[in-house]
């Protein structure tokens, strides 16, 4: 396996979270690379041409047939006995990263996590639909109820997913253009004098980009209002999706905890919900209630993570704080510790309450064409 140097920022340019890698690996895995070189090499016949399922097929990862294969066989399993569960759902966070690093780290873009957060909603949908509605405790506008959340869920991360935000080459011509305009030629040479003090350079992809923006090296490229990138969408967060972003996290949320209380209701009946959580006499003496009761933990854990990343964007954006710049602050000694260390307070663009999140409700993107390719 070869390695290849990158070369080192700039000191006077900032990193990213995203920037702390010094090396790059190879793209992939010798079996993964000869499959999906396979694949791609296929033409389709009968003149069938899908863009959709080309994107698919030319980010389709052999190696993440086995972590799907093996999540639902895990949940069963952890279904037959109470120190099953516990063992396996222990195991499984430590399974996945230890699979991940040992297939997926060398890659600077994967759809595993993603792929993995897809499935296991379609798999809880799946057990809902066949386990849960056949007892009969389930009414048609629950069902609906559940399914439009799902599906309003998956929309909301399509749009999420489409760009960033990239800073492009002409983005700061436009920018020029757009203040020389309103200054006249007395002012033009301490204008751009300010521009050039405001909008730096970036070292790696020589693109002079606007203030907040960061570049991330997962996707190769610069972004603009950089929050962070996040693995479970495969894309970065920043100015053009961050309100999506928090859309559907927040989507997500509400179905996956409306969807917790109808299984928990179902399964222990006369019970309340959060009781039954940790208490369900008798749900170990089928196989299907234990099966349900083991998903609804492992719903629980994934809603609890996704709760906890929520309240720190919450936090962030009340603050006017992004998560990029929290980064940059803790390794600079800058900034405070705020609301028992969930947020990390700089100071540099707060105004106060009202209006960060006035800014973030209405802050707008330059609707600019990038070359950057979307995976999956």
């Amino acid at each position: 396996m070869k390695w290849e140097r990158l070369k080192p920022p700039e000191p006077d340019d900032p990193m990213c979270c995203c920037e702390c890698d010094c090396f790059q690996s190879c793209d992939c895995e010798g079996l993964d690379e000869a499959f999906n070189s396979w694949l791609k090499s296929k033409r389709f016949r009968c003149g069938f041409r899908s863009p959709v399922l080309r994107i698919i097929i030319d980010n389709l990862e052999i190696s993440m047939v086995p972590a799907l294969v093996l999540l639902p066989l895990l949940l069963r399993i952890a279904a037959i006995h109470f120190l099953l569960g516990v063992t396996v759902l222990t195991a499984l966070p430590v399974l996945v990263l230890w699979y991940y690093y040992a297939t997926h780290q060398k890659k600077r873009r994967t759809v595993f996590f993603l792929t993995l957060a897809l499935y296991s909603l379609g798999y809880m949908y799946y057990l809902f639909i066949t386990e849960i509605l056949p007892r009969g405790d389930v009414n048609c506008t629950q069902l609906c109820t559940v399914t439009t959340g799902m599906i309003l869920t998956i929309i909301s991360l399509i749009n999420t997913k489409r760009s960033p935000g990239y800073v492009t080459p002409d983005l700061f011509d436009t920018h020029k253009q757009e203040n020389m305009a309103v200054n006249e030629d007395v002012k033009s040479q301490t204008t751009k004098t300010s521009i050039r003090t405001k909008w730096v350079r970036c070292a790696l992809c020589k693109i002079i980009r606007p203030p907040r923006a960061g570049h991330c090296r997962t996707c190769g490229a610069c972004v603009q209002r950089l929050d962070h990138h996040c693995i479970w969408i495969n894309s970065c967060v920043g100015q053009a999706n961050h309100r999506g972003f928090l859309l559907t996290l927040g989507l997500f949320l509400v179905t996956s905890v409306y969807g917790i209380s109808l299984v928990l209701h179902s399964i222990c009946p006369g019970q309340h919900v959060l009781t039954a959580a940790f208490y369900c006499p008798d749900v170990y003496s089928q196989f299907s209630t234990a099966l349900c009761f083991t998903c609804v933990w492992y719903s629980g854990i994934i809603t609890a993570g996704l709760f906890y990343l929520m309240v720190v964007q919450i936090l962030n954006i009340s603050f006017n704080v992004t998560e990029r710049e929290a980064q940059l602050a803790l390794r600079s000694g800058k900034g405070q510790w705020r609301l028992c260390g969930l947020v990390l307070v700089t100071g540099e663009h707060s105004r106060g309450f009202i209006h960060n999140w006035l800014e973030f409700l209405t802050m707008t993107h330059a609707s600019t064409r990038s070359n950057h390719p979307i995976l999956v």
